[in-house]
């Protein structure tokens, strides 16, 4: 199962046929004294870089953020992803078409492209080439194409492909926006043999030759490999530190560790049984068998038992699989037609199979005729790899111990540390339709109000718990020339701080009571101040671009809505309803969830007809700020729960082993009146020290492990030692028992039986 998801996270965009030649756009800036890297590029870098760069074949530019529209056909309706693109898109990727022509499927602004799904939603079959559709309410599209759905692991996702003339006829502003507008994705595909350190120099001042005001280090655009941005998506002073990668090398390693475990488990199991044997390799050998043929007898049955377990393990695959993939939210399937799955497995059956019996038919062939056949006794030297091997086991398995518990405890810290705003009752609804009328949505919101369905309501810029867009031409008193500070802004309306919960720790929130907050007055966050370097900032005077004279009103305490662990940005908010996207609602708490939610979408529907109303909970969003921690300590218990009971078995071979090479002088001690916990102590002794000296070897790894792993959070717990006293004490506890519960049936064996042949 692990290894199965390492190579659906490898797959990414494995599908396209040049992807050794598709990068994206990459521009390293300055943000806040470091040098950040953002997958945003300024929309005139595609059409320049294509032609004054040799090398680029292609070109492309992806609109960002433009999230669901209405698509409709007759009374059919659905909120549907759709994305702009240049024509050149499709030229670029290889998508598999159903219907259409690839070659002309986005050349008029009113076409679109469309995925199967989306085909079967809206009419009900695949071949719909040259019907309409019928966008956000407002204009009909012409159907160009059909292709075939898109694998989940694939970066870029779609429903709907529209062409980046229709976007410049809705915002006739994007043709003529300057070298500082950096809001769209790019990709570019390279000529054969063109190296990409080449094209990345002549990339680097590309943007400060046409305008030079910008300095060098600020704005550096350079290509990124596509094959590579879904694993390595971590960036840190311009280079690509880590990502996914790192997660899916933990899978692997987890994966590997739980095998490596239970072919210990096998041999330690295996030796343990090897009086069972003695005397039948004493026989053999006696009659002729070689060593060489002894050995390969044993590696065959531990190579015929690993691929009965392969068989055991599909049957328990297939049951396990899809709620392995709800698990994920992915969609793994297995190919049993692929060449390269079936050598893998068998490869790793094979490989198992030997590993595992590798040190037993060493040792089980050692054994000399005439010493086995007179009486048989276990070399020490056995006894000693043995005991490498449970500290290898053991080592293993207490680092998972540490680290899930450090895994759940950032989760839970990041979970209840204070978000500055109160996520529970909150909702959003898109402002679409009739709704961007601004005299319709005052009387949507005094509606909802008066229905007594909302508490507060306030526009937002865009998905709550989303990014926003960042500026560097702010300007405050005192604000140093070289200063490149980069701060976020986000458009609201009035109430936004009371609708969100958030706290005004100085001056006053905007209010539709002045008149001037609609043009020229804006909040801060505590960041900004402190960026700002402002020790009364109520009252600063800011210019921003051509807004020279904007008046801080108030300060809003910081709050955590995009980034649980991250550091909060120095944000600037203002008034414009223009600008926003979202509504806000705080649902009135004195009334059901139920009844709220279908007031809201009722009062809409009479509003706002034309659109269903989709409500969209906060709290909801923020789950998913921690969905990669969870799936990472899901899995962590999960298997690190089957290495600790795989460690278990492999003691209790050990323990059945030591019990039975001991069982004469356990039956002395007894006759000589040693009683029942006497006996436990001595055996269980000889255990402790082993897990002992197992968690002296894994505590400092599990410790730089999990150390490791924090450093990327800014905010995150103090590494304390209670997780390695519980590591400790859960490993001893389990020792004792898994020892106590096999060494007890030897203790309490009647003496007599052991002693009788002596």
């Amino acid at each position: 199962m692990l290894l199965l998801y390492v190579n659906y996270e490898w797959s990414y965009d494995k599908q396209f046929k040049n992807l050794d030649k598709i990068y994206f756009a990459k521009l390293k800036l300055k943000f806040n004294g470091e040098l950040a890297t953002t997958g945003a590029v300024p929309y005139k870098l595609a059409k320049s870089v294509l032609e004054e760069i040799p090398g680029i074949e292609n070109a492309a530019r992806i609109s960002m953020g433009n999230g669901q529209k209405l698509f409709s056909h007759n009374e059919t309706k659905f909120k549907l992803h759709s994305i702009f693109v240049d024509k050149s898109f499709i030229k670029i990727l290889s998508y598999k078409f159903l219907y259409g022509n690839s070659a002309t499927a986005l050349n008029e602004p009113g076409s679109v492209l469309i995925t199967s799904a989306t085909a079967k939603k809206l009419f009900g079959s695949e071949n719909v080439v040259g019907q309409s559709i019928k966008w956000d309410n407002q204009k009909e599209l012409k159907i160009s194409a059909v292709v075939a759905d898109l694998p989940k692991n694939q970066t870029i996702q779609f429903d709907i492909l529209q062409p980046w003339t229709f976007l410049e006829q809705i915002d006739p502003e994007i043709p003529i926006t300057g070298w500082g507008s950096i809001d769209c994705a790019t990709i570019f595909q390279l000529k054969d043999n063109v190296v990409l350190n080449d094209v990345n120099k002549k990339l680097k001042n590309f943007i400060v030759t046409k305008k030079p005001d910008i300095k060098p280090y600020v704005y550096e655009p350079f290509l990124f490999p596509l094959s590579k941005s879904h694993l390595w998506d971590e960036f840190k002073n311009g280079e690509v530190i880590w990502g996914r990668i790192d997660q899916v090398r933990l899978f692997a390693f987890l994966g590997l560790c739980v095998l490596l475990i239970a072919c210990i488990n096998y041999m330690n199991l295996s030796t343990a049984r090897s009086e069972k044997r003695a005397r039948e390799v004493g026989v053999r050998k006696a009659l002729g068998s070689s060593r060489n043929s002894l050995m390969g007898q044993f590696i065959l049955e531990s190579i015929i038992l690993s691929f009965v377990a392969v068989l055991i393990a599909f049957v328990l695959l297939e049951v396990f699989l899809p709620y392995f993939n709800n698990l994920l939210d992915i969609k793994i399937l297995i190919n049993y037609g692929s060449y390269t799955f079936w050598g893998v497995l068998v490869s790793l059956a094979l490989i198992t199979g030997f590993l595992a019996g590798s040190y037993p038919a060493f040792y089980l062939s050692s054994f000399i005729p005439v010493k086995v056949l007179k009486g048989f006794k276990g070399s020490s030297g056995s006894l000693s790899i043995r005991r490498v091997l449970v500290i290898l086991q053991f080592s293993l398995s207490i680092c998972m111990i540490i680290s899930a518990i450090v895994v759940y405890s950032q989760i839970q810290y990041l979970k209840n540390k204070p978000l500055g705003f109160n996520q529970n009752n909150l909702v959003q609804l898109d402002l679409e339709g009739e709704l961007r009328s601004h005299s319709r949505l005052e009387a949507f919101k005094n509606n909802l109000l008066k229905n007594g369905a909302v508490v507060s309501a306030s526009e937002f810029a865009s998905d709550f718990t989303g990014g926003g867009s960042i500026t560097g031409d702010v300007v405050w008193p005192g604000k140093a020339a070289n200063d490149n500070s980069i701060i976020s802004y986000r458009s609201t309306g009035f109430d936004y701080t009371n609708t969100i919960g958030a706290k005004v720790i100085a001056g006053r929130d905007l209010s539709a009571k002045f008149p001037a907050d609609t043009v020229t007055s804006v909040l801060l966050n505590e960041t900004a101040v402190k960026r700002m370097s402002l020790k009364n900032p109520v009252g600063t005077i800011l210019s921003w671009g051509n807004n020279p004279g904007l008046k801080v009103v108030g300060i809003v305490q910081d709050y955590f809505n995009e980034s649980l662990g991250m550091v909060v940005e120095p944000t600037i908010f203002y008034y414009n309803v223009k600008q926003s996207s979202i509504l806000l609602l705080r649902l009135n708490p004195n009334q059901s969830l139920g009844s709220s939610i279908q007031a809201i979408k009722d009062i809409s529907q009479q509003f706002n007809p034309a659109y269903p109303p989709q409500l969209t909970f906060v709290n909801d969003g923020m789950k998913e700020k921690l969905q990669s921690e969870k799936l990472l300590s899901v899995l962590s218990n999960l298997f690190g729960g089957f290495a600790i009971f795989i460690s278990c078995l492999g003691l209790l071979g050990l323990a059945l082993y030591m019990a039975e090479q001991r069982s004469k002088e356990i039956s002395i001690r007894k006759v000589l009146g040693a009683n029942l916990s006497d006996i436990l102590v001595l055996l269980n002794r000889d255990f402790m020290k082993l897990v002992i000296i197992s968690n002296v070897v894994a505590i400092p790894v599990a410790y730089l492990l999990v150390n490791h792993w924090l450093q990327k959070y800014d905010y995150k717990i103090t590494i304390t030692i209670w997780p390695f006293l519980i590591a400790l004490l859960a490993s001893v506890i389990i020792a004792v028992l898994t020892v106590s519960l096999q060494t007890f049936k030897v203790a309490k064996a009647n003496a007599v039986d052991a002693l009788k042949y002596e």
